[in-house]
This record gives structure tokens, sequence and C-alpha cells, in this order.
């Protein structure tokens, strides 16, 4: 590797698309707006021609993600010193891609994978494709709060006494409400019996940069981690990546996976956005989130002063699957409203113009940022404030769900019931029969139904809960839930 290859602050496959961007030639090769002069009037006024100039294919002054050679091998090197990686990949298809390919990369067909049950359907498609059988953990589930968290070393450690012959451990570390597992034990026991850690680190991209946010899943001892570098840092929404660290996992074998599961045609915009995420959180990433924190801080403050509502802190480190917190993360708790939390989205959004990450029946969870800045922080307080001043005199919501603390039965693996022979049922002919497809609200992706369990009555309860609140389905024929694909008897 060259020295040159190691300087922060070179922007190897930015400043080269730039470069062809900038350059007069005549294009004869995809895509077919041929550099915007093609595009639409509307598609150019919205994205204006530099953009459109710079939407160009495998160049041979451009690389090849799937052979890298120059550029693009240059920005991932950058990547992995910058995250602490032996390798990284470039993920033009989301951290959904570099999940499934995590699984394939150390599955084979009928080996034993743990994996919490509140994992993204990605993990679930990774199952389907690879063939793994999924041993689930039930992740730390808290009545107070009504959140799931993460799983524990001590639930760990049992399984893998029970599942000896299990192939891999793959852990969701931070939760989409920013919580975080104690991956250094986990990982020093799964090591133990030699066998990978994988974690979906979709959420923590931001985690190495500075001192006051939780370990990088990599620092404690992961070999694998993915993560989503648009969710929380500058790349583009669907720019990805994924780092290898160790000698668990072959490198060729993530390789070959990605070829599986990422587009032969990715989008240079979207590879360019990481190497200058990249190159931005080397450069003053510690500043920027020192930044974000300190907005985070006062955010917190603030919204914890209103009536009834009540934020997930600090305070919650030590209860089960909860090692510690994304303080950048924000989930309100708003069952003291006497309003859902779909209701409260609406009204903040529609009237207030703010816009909460993630709503659910009980919360509100938001992303603080190195992109947000004092007003827009502001605005979600002084959104908070108004909101709940129109709202008339609060009782209450339901109680929390119990749904995940219900036992589930599962015939089938996900692959099995995936290429079973279904059949359409109207919803309350579905109840006990093996469901045929993934029924999850999203986001945040999880399931609540996976192919292959039984279809029980509180699962179903649970979704039409969701969709009178205004939530939504995804992963089934049927998202208003009249009826379900079922396996065939």
């Amino acid at each position: 590797m060259s020295s040159r290859s190691l300087d922060q602050t070179q922007t190897p496959l930015l400043s080269q698309l730039q470069e062809c961007a900038q350059r007069d030639y005549a294009p004869f090769h995809t895509p077919g707006h041929k550099r915007g002069q093609g595009a639409s009037a509307r598609l150019q006024s919205l994205l204006g021609t530099e953009v459109l100039r710079a939407d160009l294919p495998e160049l041979p002054e451009l690389d090849n993600l799937f052979a890298p050679s120059s550029v693009i091998q240059q920005a991932q090197e950058l990547a992995a010193a910058a995250f602490g990686a032996d390798q990284t990949w470039f993920l033009a298809n989301g951290s959904t891609c570099g999940v499934e390919a995590a699984i394939l990369a150390t599955c084979q067909p009928g080996d034993k994978i743990l994996l919490p049950r509140n994992v993204h359907q990605s993990a679930i498609a990774g199952l389907i494709l690879s063939g793994a059988v999924p041993v689930y953990l039930l992740p730390g589930y808290d009545a107070m709060t009504d959140l799931l968290y993460t799983v524990t070393p001590e639930q760990v450690a049992a399984a893998l006494q029970q599942h000896p012959d299990a192939k891999a451990v793959l852990l969701v570390s931070p939760t989409y409400h920013g919580v975080c597992a104690d991956i250094a034990a986990i990982a020093q026991i799964v090591h133990k019996v030699g066998i990978p850690l994988l974690v979906d680190e979709a959420h923590g991209a931001h985690f190495g940069f500075h001192p006051d946010l939780p370990t990088s899943a990599l620092s404690a001892g992961a070999d694998l981690a993915v993560q989503s570098t648009h969710k929380t840092l500058a790349g583009l929404t669907q720019a990805a990546m994924l780092h290898l660290k160790g000698d668990h996992i072959p490198p060729e074998r993530i390789q070959q996976a990605l070829q599986l599961v990422q587009s032969t045609s990715p989008s240079y915009l979207l590879l360019a956005s990481l190497d200058a995420a990249r190159h931005q959180m080397a450069m003053e990433g510690k500043v920027l989130l020192e930044q974000t924190l300190e907005l985070a801080t006062w955010a917190r403050s603030q919204l914890a002063n209103l009536p009834h509502l009540s934020l997930l802190s600090e305070a919650e480190v030590g209860k089960p699957g909860f090692f510690a917190l994304d303080s950048t993360r924000l989930t309100v708790d708003v069952r003291h409203t006497g309003q859902d939390g779909f209701a409260l989205d609406e009204r903040l959004h529609t009237q207030y113009g703010v816009t909460a990450e993630l709503p659910a029946l009980h919360h509100l969870t938001f992303i603080l940022s190195l992109g947000d800045r004092p007003s827009s922080v502001q605005r979600l307080v002084q959104g908070f404030q108004a909101m709940l001043k129109m709202l008339p005199p609060a009782s209450p919501a339901s109680l929390p769900s119990q749904l995940f603390l219900q036992p589930w039965q599962a015939p089938l693996t996900p692959r099995q019931a995936f290429f079973a022979k279904t059949e359409q049922v109207a919803i309350a002919d579905a109840v006990e029969r093996i469901s045929g497809e993934l029924v999850c609200p999203y986001p945040p992706g999880i399931p609540v139904l996976m192919p292959g369990e039984v279809v029980s009555e509180v699962a179903i309860a649970h979704l039409q809960t969701v969709l009178a609140a205004g939530g939504s389905l995804t992963g089934c024929a049927d998202p208003t839930l009249q009826s379900l694909k079922v396996v065939c008897r």
C-alpha cells in the first residue's frame, strides 16, 4: 500500500469522478440520459446538470467495484484505516446487501446461526438465500419503556452450549433506538468456540469517531460489521460499508457473496459519497460529533422537562440487553400524552414541520447527526411544546405490548417456507397455520411474522393495532392484512 493510499486528506474516487464528469467527450455508453443531455427537464431542474454529468458507469478511470485495482481500491483502503478494519467493501445496495453477504459468507445450507428475534428483514433474506437455520435469541424487553433491547452475553453462552454446531453469531447493535450490546464480552464467548461474530451496526457508523459514543463493533472484538454510512454520516441514501477484521472469515468469501447481492451497475454517486464521508470523518469527525452531542444533550434536557414525555436514557444501562446508549438517538415515550406515536408524528410533520425517523405505537425516535444545526433542534423542541399545548387532557395509552414475550414456534426454516407451496387465506383462518411470508411494520423493518413460524393471535392483533394507528406493513402480499399467505397443509 502506498503512502498516498493512507493519506486521509485524499479522496481518490470522489476526485476521479469529478474529473471524469468535467471531461468533454462523446459518451456512447450507459446511462441513457448521456450525462444529463437526455434527462427530462423536470429531473434536470431537481438534480442540476452537475449531478447528472457525474452519473457515470464503470469507465476505465473509475475502476470496477467487483475487481478494484485503482481508485476504488484506494478509497476502500482509506476507509478500512479510518474505521479500524483490515479490509472494507463499499456497498451500493445499502446495509441490506451487507447483512445478506455476511450470512452467505459464513453459513452453508443447514448451518445454524444464532441471532436475535428482532433482526432486520435483511437477515431473514440472508437466511432464505443461504439456507442457514436460525436459532433465535429473545432480546431483552423492558415493560417500563416497552422497548426491545439486545441479547446478553449469558444468552449467547447458553445458546452456544445448547447448539455447539452453530457456525456464526449475528448481533444487532445498536438497535434502532440506540441501545448497544456488550460486544466485547460476547466476542470473547463466541471466539472461544472458534466461530465469527457478525454485527449489524447499520445505525452505528459514527461510533468510532468520538470517545463519548459507544465503542464500535470492530474495536470491541467483532469480526465483521455492516454500517449504513448514509444513516448517521454524510453518505448518500443507500451508501454503506462492510468492514472485516481478523482471520475468522476469508475475505474472498465476502467478495463472492457480495457479487451475488450487489448490483452490477453500482451508482458512482453513491460510491463517491462513501469516499467523501470517510474523508470528512477522518479529518473532522470528532469536532462534528462534539457539536452533535452538545445539541443532543440540550434537546434531551428540554424534552425531558415537558409534561407527559419521557426519554430513553443511560439510566437504563445495566438492564438485560442494555449495555450502552447512543446519546445522539432520542427516543421519546409518548404513552402519557393519550395519543399514539403515529398520530403525534403526523401532527409534528404536517403542522410543525418536524419529521421523526421512526414513529411507533408508543414512541417517536429522532436521529441527531452531524447535519443538524441549533435551529433544527430548536424547531424539534418548539414543535413538541406547541403540540402538547393543543392536545386534550391526557390519560395513559394502552398497556405495553407483550408481543415479543410470547413463545413462538417455527416448524420450517425461512428458506423452506419461502419455497413451499402456499395459499392465500383470510386472516382469521391464518391463525395456527405456518406463515409463508414475512410481515413487518416498516420502519423499522423488524419482522413480527417470519416465514416458517406459526401464526399467533397475538401477532395478528399487534399488526392490526399498528395498521389502525396509521402504520404500514411490508413483506406481505396483502399489506392491509385482510389475508395472509400460509404454507399449504
